[in-house]
Order: structure tokens, then sequence, then C-alpha cells
């Protein structure tokens, strides 16, 4: 290579790093901005909420009382419901229910979860794993009663309680009352509740056809990689009957309105989960998600709202079925509960989710029942895939080997054709050789793309496996985090604070794999095979290394497996399968028979187009002289 080529793929290389600094920027900015415009949208769809809920008060209330239409508006915090009143100004208190899976605490004011404490599991800096933090979480429901009302804003009196349940109502001075009622399920992380207006017909007018509920949530950072965590949280929404559900986030803030009847929404950390559920279904809504940047002092992760509205029917008594979950994003005990609630884990499309969930999660649960060493079911995991799927890789390897056996016929031709303009010429005779070798250099290609969907699998599989979170392995403290061996102190643009050595290793991998397979290949002056040849030994490795850095270590680690398979199956082929002097031996016997291989109808099409392309290079090049 010479020097203008160097500078060239030094230039190249300059401007490739500061474009993907420069994207990193524009990135950062363009969430920030984002975030901006979600909180003012935020502010403001509240305040028109307000607006509304005031206007559709004062028209109910002169449509019951027989009063002037747009009364004054009290500003004061006075309800017309003397028990209201003293509700609103009572202090609320704190009662838990307590089961193997959960510490469930509840507040009086508003009938509504506190804190949620789940046992099995801690955060990472090793203290107590709250999927809600105390006073993180605001829930109400808005409906009018001849003035508008929000249950968060009022103390109920707890009219029951045991071990798994508690009751708790909101009495009116006509004598209704409006009653929740949670009970916590045995070895469970479910929550069922039931909203019940008892006696509520005189105090709720007839023409109330709707229900409001408001529920915001602010996550706590759980994991140890805040990039890898918020890019694998989201706010989820399932509408009955599709396949998978929608989501916002993957670290980026956004808000969704929800037209459509609504099953469940979830509140979804990379590995933890809050669902609800309504059995009458949620008639519409509005779903909001801001992450919080990762200095934040709070050690928050996202802001999570859902604003929903029910169809609401009145009567004696009216009532309301919903379901929470609160627990791991496994995806076993999620199916086993139903509702789809497995479709949160990101497992891939169709074809990627099929083998996930009926190889690779199968395989995994079998190994795990014996193994308690992740690092080893992984490594157990690569080996069973690549034996399942040697079939198809053999042929990839051989004709790579076979490639490497011809490399000196290569070279003869690239010495015997070594102008451009015998470019056509040139593969004519590389395809004539490739035939007489019994080589299909297309053969390979079909059966590496075959396993794009199991590496792509194994992509999304890692970091969304809560098995391998906190399992060490070697020097990695968390397989589902990165392992650093290097931290910086400060940010560094690309990589990050640290350095993970599984990355680091995983792309000296790829290099050497690309170093062994670019060996056997000759590429000649041909430009467009140098560009191959850097592409795949330089570009490729480093740019894994710099999406690898903040990811599982548990993901880096599986392709460095991978590749050392990789060369190793590549290796034994070669020394075993594969005999230079029998296809050399091939080669010369078809040249002294002197007959040409028979050409394939695909090779026949390939030679005509280069033969259009040859020809079109000379009528360009006749005017381009014309012109001169």
């Amino acid at each position: 290579m010479d020097k203008n080529s160097i500078i060239g793929w030094v230039l190249i290389g300059v401007i490739f790093i500061g474009f993907m600094f420069f994207q990193s920027k524009q990135a950062e900015k363009q969430m920030r901005y984002q975030a901006q415009l979600d909180s003012i949208a935020r502010v403001e769809n509240l305040a028109r909420m307000e607006r509304d809920s005031i206007e559709r008060a004062r028209m109910l209330e002169a449509d019951t009382l027989g009063r002037e239409a747009f009364l004054p508006v009290n500003q004061s915090s006075v309800y017309k419901d003397s028990l209201l009143e003293v509700s609103s100004k009572a202090e609320g208190t704190l009662l838990t229910l307590s089961n193997s899976k959960l510490d469930l605490t509840f507040t009086t004011k508003g009938a509504q979860p506190y804190s949620v404490h789940v046992k099995d599991f801690l955060n990472y800096d090793k203290t107590p794993l709250y999927i809600i933090k105390e006073g993180a979480s605001t829930m109400g429901y808005s409906i009018y009663t001849g003035e508008n009302i929000n249950t968060k804003d009022f103390v109920f009196e707890v009219a029951s309680r045991t071990d798994s349940s508690v009751v708790m109502r909101l009495p009116f001075h006509s004598g209704g009352y409006i009653q929740q009622t949670y009970v916590l399920h045995k070895d469970s992380y479910e929550v069922s509740n039931e909203l019940a207006f008892v006696g509520m017909n005189s105090v709720i007018p007839s023409n109330v056809s709707v229900m409001d509920f408001d529920w915001t949530l602010d996550v706590p950072r759980m994991e140890k990689g805040f990039k890898n965590e918020s890019q694998y949280s989201f706010v989820d929404y399932y509408f009955t009957g599709e396949k998978k559900p929608g989501n916002i986030g993957r670290g980026r803030s956004g808000s969704k309105k929800i037209s459509n009847r609504m099953s469940w929404f979830a509140f979804h950390q990379q590995f933890f989960s809050a669902i609800m559920r309504s059995e009458e279904e949620f008639a519409s809504g509005q779903l909001t998600l801001n992450f919080y940047p990762e200095s934040d002092p709070s050690h928050n992760l996202m802001a999570c709202e859902a604003s929903t509205r029910y169809d609401y029917r009145g009567g004696a008594q009216v009532s309301f079925d919903n379901e929470f979950y609160f627990g791991p994003n496994h995806y076993r005990t999620l199916r086993k509960i139903g509702h789809s609630y497995e479709k949160i884990i990101p497992l891939g499309g169709w074809l990627v989710g099929w083998f996930t969930k009926w190889v690779i999660i199968p395989i995994f649960d079998f190994l795990h029942k014996y193994i308690s060493s992740f690092g080893l079911i992984i490594l157990l995991m690569t080996i069973i895939i690549k034996l399942v799927v040697s079939p198809l890789s053999y042929k990839t390897y051989s004709s790579s080997a076979m490639m490497q056996a011809i490399k000196p016929e290569i070279e003869a031709l690239n010495a015997k054709y070594p102008k451009p303009e015998d470019a056509m010429k040139k593969q004519q005779a590389q395809m004539d050789l490739y035939k007489r070798a019994g080589i299909n250099p297309m053969g390979g290609c079909l059966p590496m793309l075959l396993q794009f969907p199991i590496l792509w699998a194994m992509f999304r599989f890692f970091p969304a496996s809560i098995e391998l979170r906190q399992q060490r392995f070697l020097w990695a403290e968390d397989l589902s985090a990165y392992d650093s061996i290097v931290d910086f102190g400060v940010k560094v643009p690309l990589i990050g604070d640290h350095i993970s050595l599984f990355a680091l290793l995983m792309a000296l991998s790829m290099f050497f794999y690309s170093k062994i397979t670019m060996n056997a290949q000759a590429g000649g002056d041909d430009p467009n095979a140098k560009m191959m040849k850097f592409m795949s030994l330089y570009m490729m490795p480093i740019m894994m290394f710099f999406v690898c850095n903040s990811l599982s270590s548990g993901l880096s680690y599986y392709y460095l497996v991978s590749n050392l398979l990789t060369m190793l199956i590549t290796w034994i082929i070669k020394k075993f399968f594969v005999h230079p002097d029998k296809i050399r031996e091939k080669i010369k016997q078809s040249y002294a028979t002197s007959k040409a291989p028979v050409k394939s109808k695909w090779e026949q099409r390939l030679e005509q187009m280069q033969k259009q392309q040859q020809e079109m290079l000379k009528q360009q090049g006749g005017k381009n002289g014309k012109r001169r």
C-alpha cells in the first residue's frame, strides 16, 4: 500500500470517528430537546385535562342543581361534601401486606400502593430492590360526584384487613362510599384489585359516563450500566389479540396517545416491570415516558405516566376489576400468568423470536438444571448450537479452506492479468478455475445468511435474560452488564468511562478470524478487495468493540467463544477434510483434457453482464476521447 493510500485510509478513519462523535453529541442534544418538548406537552396536557374537568363539573352542576351554567369557580380546597372535606385534611397511614415474593406497602391517602419491595433480588449496589420506591408513585381516579374529585386527594378508612388483603373506603355524606380492595396472592408477584362504587347512584349523576385514571411512577435505576439499562426499558401497551405489545422507549423519551381499547400497560425496566391490567379494558389513554439523565441525584431511571379512561355505567353498585404485577421480567413466570405478559420481553421478530422461545430458552433452562455456572452454560450452549448448524456451516468453512488451497493459482492469474482493462478476462479465468476445482464461490454465502437469525437471537436474548443478572464469571461481576478492567472516571467519546475486557477479546477474535479468512483470498491489486480486507480486518472489529463495550458481558463472551470455535472448526476442516494436493491434481487433469467445465445458467448470466459492462466502459471511454 503506497503513501497516498495510507493517508487516505487514515483520513477515512478520522472522518468516521469524527462522524460517530458528532452523531453521539447530536443524539444527546436531540434527547435533551425532546425531553423539554415532552415536559411542556405533559404540562399542557394536564392543564387541558384540568380545564376540561372543571368545565364538565360546572356544566353537570348546572344540569343537576338548576343553577346558571357558568358560576364562578371556587379556587379553595373546600369540598361540598362534609365527609370529603374531613378526609382531604386527614393524615394518611401506611400498612403492609407480605408474602414470600413481595413487601407491598399501601397508604390510606388515596388507597394506593406506596412502595413495592421485591424480596428475591437486589440492586447492583447490593441495596434492597424496589420497583416502587417510597412515595415515588401516585395514582388516582377522577369522577364527578356533584363536584370533581380525585381519590388520591382523600384519606380512606381501613374497613378490614387480613394477612393477604386490605379493604379501604371513602364515605360520602349521603351514605354511599368508594371502596378499594387489594389482595396479594400467595407466593406470587400478582395483586388483585377491585374498585367499587357502593350506593353512589344518588351522588354520581346519571349522565356521567366516564372515569379517568392517572398513574405516575418514577422507576429507579437498578443495574450497573445506564446506557444498557435505558436501552432495554420501555412503556409497553397491549391490545387484546395482537401478536406483540407496542412500546415507547429504547433510551428515548416519548409519548403515545391510545385511541383503541387497551388491555394492559407496563412500566418496564430492563429486568423488572409494574404492569396494570383492566378486566373491562381501558377505553383510551395516553402513555408518557421521560428518561432522567445519568447524573440524576435521586438515582432514577425514568418518569412514567399513564392517563387512561374507563367507561362508567351507573347503578347502585359499580365495580372495576384490575390486576397488578410487580416482579421480574422472567419469560416462564410471565407466560404462566397469561394475558400475553411474556411478550414484553424483547426476543426479536417472528423468526428470531420463534428460535429464541423454542430453541435457546429450552436449552438454557435444561442446562441450568444441572449446571450452576452461567459462564459454563453459555459455553455449552455455543457448542451445541455450533453442532446443530454444522451441516450449514460446513459448506462455508470448507469453501474458505478450499479457496486457500488454490491461492497460488489465483495469484498466478493476478500476475497474468495485471491491467485494469483485463479485469473481465481475469474474472472469467477465476470462474473457470473455481469450476475445475469444484468450488462454488457463492456456496458459503447462503449457509452464512441462514445463521444470521441465530446471531441476532443471541444479541436479543442475553441483554434481556434476567437469569444472567448479577451472575459472576471469571472477572465479570455481572454477565447481564458490562465488565470493566479499566475505569477512566470520565466519559470518553464512543467508548464511555471504561474498557470491557470481554468486548476487547471479542474484537481481537474477530480480527484474527478475518485475518485467517483474508489470507486465504488473493485479491491482488483489486481496490475493491483491498477495501473489503480493510473493512473486515479493522473497521468491523473496532465498530463491534464500540457497540459491545457497554452491553452485556455475557453477549461479548458468547461472540468470543463463537469466534474461537469457528476458527477451530475451520482449522479441523482444513487439516482433515480439505486436501490441497488433490484439488490441484484435479485442476491439472481438468486442464489436460482441454475441456472447459459446463457453465451453469447463473455463470452464463454473470458472464453476459460482465461483457455488457465492459462494452459500456469502452463506449464511455470512446466518448470521453472524442470530447478531448
